[in-house]
């Protein structure tokens, strides 16, 4: 498990302000101009939604929503139908959205790296917790459903 210092939301932060920042101040090449900058609107909308669903159910299944706590519950209903990661793809949904309304192609660089940093970083691990703890449910749940779409 990824360890307390390390938590997502601050990654998801810190990249959230990087891509504004380098969309204004280095924004390179400025490809998306309003008013189909407003079209952002939508995949962060549709981010802040799946995070809050996925936490309203952890919340309902009375176990931690950190990644570095152990978890009590298996979910597989509700966001958890459709992506087994609903908060990894909520907050990068939601960093590519910033990138279409910031319309520079700097901006892009936020929602790829928190992409490859969840995948790489995060993930896997959390992963081998729910397999360990849940075993064959977690592993014909990972049949089932894909890890973002």
């Amino acid at each position: 498990m990824p360890s307390k210092k390390t938590i997502p939301p601050a990654y998801f932060l810190v990249l959230l302000l990087v891509s504004i920042a380098l969309g204004v101040f280095l924004p390179v090449v400025k490809f998306i101009h309003a008013p189909y900058t407003y079209v952002g609107i939508v995949p962060i909308a549709i981010g802040v939604v799946l995070n809050l669903w996925a936490d309203s159910q952890f919340k309902r299944n009375k176990t931690p929503v950190k990644p570095h706590l152990k978890p009590t519950a298996l979910m597989t209903s509700g966001a958890f139908c459709v992506t087994r990661n609903p908060m990894y793809l909520g907050m990068t949904l939601i960093l590519f959205g910033v990138s279409i309304f910031v319309g520079s192609l700097t901006a892009f660089v936020s929602p790829v790296a928190f992409f490859f940093i969840s995948q790489l970083r995060f993930i896997p691990p959390e992963e081998a917790v729910m397999e360990s703890l849940f075993g064959e449910e977690y592993l014909g749940y990972k049949r089932r459903v894909r890890r973002w779409l």
